[in-house]
């Protein structure tokens, strides 16, 4: 126990170190507020920021968020799979079998679709 309170300390005064280094080092000769923003190329960075955005890229980085999650459930239950208990089987069918309706209702619903 010592030890790894020995070595989180060590861990957290290197990483101070290592940011006052970049502190110290570091130029400070930003004058315009255009170059603390990202470049890149055909971007106009001075202007109107409300452009519209097509909610097609909206909608399924919302279904990949919420199947990702769900995947991220699935691996440690693959684990159980060596034990011989009926109930940790059962909800991971139970989970599985959500998942694959919730992606049947996407495709039925028309959300996977790109072009309407």
């Amino acid at each position: 126990m010592f030890y790894l309170i020995l070595m989180n300390l060590m861990i957290i005064m290197l990483s101070f170190i290592l940011l006052s280094f970049n502190l110290i080092l570091s130029k400070k000769k930003i004058k315009s507020r255009n170059k603390l923003t990202s470049f890149e190329c055909g971007f106009d960075n001075i202007s109107f920021m409300r452009l519209p955005f097509s909610i097609n890229f909206f909608m399924i980085s919302m279904i990949f968020l919420i199947f990702d999650i769900e995947i991220s459930l699935i691996f440690p239950i693959i684990k159980i799979f060596n034990m011989n208990n009926f109930i940790f089987k059962n909800i991971f069918l139970i989970i599985l079998i959500i998942l694959i309706l919730g992606l049947y209702y996407e495709w039925k619903e028309g959300s996977l679709k790109w072009l309407n």
